[in-house]
């Protein structure tokens, strides 16, 4: 644990499972603006989450398959062969868009808006311009109540999930617009960047980790384990926030009621005491202590269909070329809160 100005670092893995399984102590109510329902703590999260985990059930996994598999191809199929193309702009970014939008029941005319939004949203979360933040909030909300007054103008008759969500109902009454906004951010926009920065992440890896890249072409059964491997190592995601609900302590320090804690995920998984040589990619180490998605009653409800879409990106890549190797140019990686790379340059042959 680190102290700073603004409240602690947490890096350890010992003190990160604390913080994860005590939300009584570590709230994840952290914003101003309310968050369905990673921003809540029970017992008003519990019933949110009972909604939330519904969408992501084995069965309603497997259905999305075939249209994840599709969305892979159509995208590799515009690559060129054997040039040094830049994955992040022309797959990476392109394929979490798609399948996000699909599995949310987007029409094809929503990829660009909001590829720009996006865009726009992680410059200014970079420069911290809380002012175009709140502009770019407003904005997504009128994407979602676009998509919303669509389907309501048809009777609300779609199988869609979004149309799904509307007819949902929390405590007698159904989910306002506002909730089923902060839904569909945190499932849409909460998950582009971050589902981008491993697809990023697991090409530059196995162009660099030839041996490695080979024995998952040999063995392709590897690939789940691999991927958790491998993000483990290199986090797609760099921090969340958690903030002390009174008096506790942790790692041997106290902590104050109100004071702030940052939990840098990648640190946590490069911990000694949990994974020996973490840096080093393992062909059998025990990922049941991977924090890769969170762990608790926080832990992401989505990491089955994140899980899925880093699968299929990966079969995908392997099947359709003999050999990735690195580029001619030198990849540039992404400024903080973001991680991964911002420009990744890849030959496919």
């Amino acid at each position: 644990m680190k102290k700073h100005s603004n409240g602690w670092d947490i890096l350890r893995h010992r003190e990160m499972v604390r913080v994860l399984t005590r939300h009584d102590l570590f709230s994840n109510a952290v914003s101003a603006h309310p968050a369905v329902p990673n921003g809540m703590d029970p017992p008003l999260h519990t019933a949110y989450r009972r909604i939330i985990d519904s969408y992501f059930e084995p069965t309603r996994i497997e259905e999305f398959e075939e249209v994840c598999r599709a969305l892979a191809r159509v995208r590799w199929d515009g690559l060129s062969s054997g040039e040094s193309l830049e994955v992040m702009d022309t797959f990476a970014r392109p394929y979490a868009l798609d399948t996000q939008c699909a599995f949310v029941g987007w029409p094809e005319s929503t990829r660009a808006p909001m590829a720009r939004w996006l865009a726009a949203n992680q410059q200014a979360t970079r420069e911290q311009d809380r002012e175009r933040l709140e502009e770019l909030a407003a904005e997504f909300q009128s994407l979602v109540e676009e998509q919303l007054e669509k389907r309501r103008e048809l009777g609300l008759k779609g199988s869609d999930v979004t149309t799904r969500l509307m007819k949902e109902t929390i405590a007698g009454r159904p989910l306002t617009n506002d909730e089923i906004t902060s839904i569909l951010r945190n499932w849409t926009a909460g998950e582009l960047a971050t589902m981008a920065s491993a697809v990023g992440i697991l090409a530059e890896f196995l162009a660099r980790e030839r041996t490695i890249q080979s024995r998952l072409r040999r063995h392709p059964e590897e690939i789940p384990y691999a991927l958790e491997e491998i993000l483990r190592i290199h986090a797609p995601l760099w921090s969340n926030r958690r903030v002390v609900t009174r008096t506790s302590v942790l790692g041997g320090h106290i902590l104050k009621k109100g004071e702030r804690l940052s939990l840098f995920w990648g640190a946590a998984n490069q911990d000694e005491e949990v994974f020996p040589n973490p840096t080093r990619f393992e062909t059998q180490r025990d990922q049941s202590r991977n924090l890769l998605y969170g762990g608790g009653i926080h832990v992401c409800p989505g990491a089955s269909l994140a899980r899925l879409e880093l699968r299929i990106a990966l079969e995908v890549m392997l099947s359709q070329t003999m050999e990735i190797t690195l580029g001619d140019r030198r990849g540039e990686q992404a400024e903080p809160p973001a991680t991964g790379w911002s420009k990744l340059w890849l030959r496919f042959h």
